[in-house]
């Protein structure tokens, strides 16, 4: 399929423009570079046409655009893709943040949310009637492409990933043609969706299941010295071994950031930070978590009750917009001395102030689900990793990706040999290590949803047509 950089027909351009309801932007219009602007301040990329769109019909207008005139075909939720992949280099970038509508059924504990919502549009909505669905932990993440790439965070081991709590989408497919998704309905498809990232099409909405969540819930930082890490590692594998599913303790590996209650003296020196949640009653959550609290001498203790809402916001203060970020990620079905001694290590050499390396514990619903019952298959790791180099300073480049990769290849001796596909940087070359053994399948399904490959500008499943 040919990709031409600039429409070469003004008059289907200005046609284009005539038919859709939200906005035509081109590089010179007021507005452009914040449009093409994404998270990850190392992309820089210029499409020929913005599309912002306003609802469905102005999707499929996009959709059919790019497809009858061959044009690199970006599309844009959140904006959050660490590779970059919601924008283009000429083209056509269907930025959905304006379909932002999240609708809450409290009765029937059911969301229909659009496309350009975010974490915090959403529960700011489903956190009104006590109710959640298991999302990230940045709450500025777009909801589609933490859905599509599979979804975890706090909620997960209680209630499995967010593809899990999935119901049914509405999608526009290569053809311009609006589909409905569901166990019932294009089932194929559906199970596609769940964690083929955007390979089939363009979401515009998706239905969620909810849970019963807060409004407040136990959760908290406890902070220790960067010296005590190696113990610290050892004692929350120990206690993760055999913790409830309600229970999420992850670690983080960093340089103290300036949060107000830690000590200055603390500030910018490496510190080992464990991450408590517990989803579920609060004194049950004292109790269970009591052993991570009453470990070794830390620096600071901040769990407690929080407001889930509030919560999920916690870290968003560590992760603005317009940094520079590169990450690799594994998956660990367990987490050896060797592994973690590795980390540690690495830890005393992060190339910059803001880098991190955290482990997240996952497992418990999320392992009771079939690696084939939807397209994410990683269902058995209990801890996924994600070196996480940030910086500002362009120069730092090479240091930093340099020592990602470096880490990375270290600790590979240790992990499953699998990726989450949304914490992958490069745009081409690790897919079969994100969709691993149901890779086959998925690319039977763009054969016959997107033979020609529309949907490229991701972490590309190739069609074989």
């Amino acid at each position: 399929m040919a990709v031409t950089t600039t429409p070469t027909d003004d008059d289907a351009v200005r046609e284009l423009e005539e038919r859709l309801r939200g906005e035509l932007l081109r590089p010179d219009d007021p507005g452009y570079d914040g449009a093409r602007s994404v998270w990850n301040g190392m992309i820089d990329r210029s499409p020929a046409l913005v599309v912002r769109s306003r609802g469905v019909s102005d999707a499929i207008t996009a959709v059919t655009f790019a497809r009858e005139h061959d044009l690199l075909l970006a599309v844009q939720g959140g904006g959050h893709n660490i590779a970059g992949n919601g924008v283009c280099d000429g083209g056509l970038l269907l930025d959905l943040s304006p379909m932002r509508s999240v609708r809450v059924d409290p009765e029937r504990k059911i969301a229909r949310v659009e496309s350009g919502a975010t974490l915090a549009d959403l529960d700011h909505e489903t956190q009104s009637f006590g109710l959640a669905t298991p999302l990230g932990i940045n709450s500025t993440t777009g909801v589609a492409g933490l859905t599509l790439g599979g979804g975890f965070g706090w909620l997960t081991r209680k209630y499995g990933m967010t593809v899990d709590n999935l119901r049914s989408v509405d999608i526009v497919t290569a053809d311009g043609e609006l589909r409905r998704a569901s166990t019932d309905e294009n089932a194929d498809l559906f199970w596609g969706i769940r964690g083929g990232s955007g390979n089939f099409g363009v979401v515009t909405s998706f239905e969620f299941d909810l849970h019963e969540v807060g409004p407040d819930v136990l959760a908290g930082p406890i902070v220790y010295p960067g010296e005590d890490a190696p113990e610290v590692l050892r004692h929350v594998r120990d206690f993760n071994e055999n913790a409830p599913d309600e229970s999420s303790v992850w670690v983080v590996l960093r340089k103290a950031p300036p949060l107000p209650f830690l000590p200055e003296s603390v500030h910018g020196v490496g510190v080992a930070i464990v991450v408590a949640f517990y989803a579920g009653e609060m004194d049950e959550g004292e109790e269970v978590l009591a052993p991570i609290r009453e470990f070794g001498d830390p620096i600071a203790d901040g769990v407690g009750p929080h407001p889930y809402a509030e919560f999920q916001q916690a870290f968003d203060p560590l992760l603005t917009e317009g940094a520079r970020n590169y990450w690799k990620s594994h998956n660990f079905r367990e987490l050896p001395d060797e592994a973690i001694d590795t980390a540690v290590e690495y830890a005393k050499t992060l190339p910059s102030p803001l880098s991190e390396i955290f482990f997240g514990q996952v497992g418990g619903a999320m392992a009771r689900v079939p690696a084939d019952a939807t397209a994410y298959p990683h269902r058995d790791p209990e801890y996924v990793m994600n070196v996480h180099t940030r910086w500002e300073d362009p120069e730092l480049d090479d240091r930093c990706i340099s020592w990602a990769r470096e880490f990375y290849d270290e600790m590979g001796q240790y992990a499953t040999g699998d990726v989450y596909v949304n914490f992958i940087s490069e745009l081409e070359g690790e897919e079969n290590l994100a969709y691993g053994e149901n890779y086959e399948r998925l690319v039977e399904l763009k054969n016959k949803y997107d033979p020609e490959n529309l949907f490229r500008m991701n972490q590309n499943v190739e069609p074989t047509a």
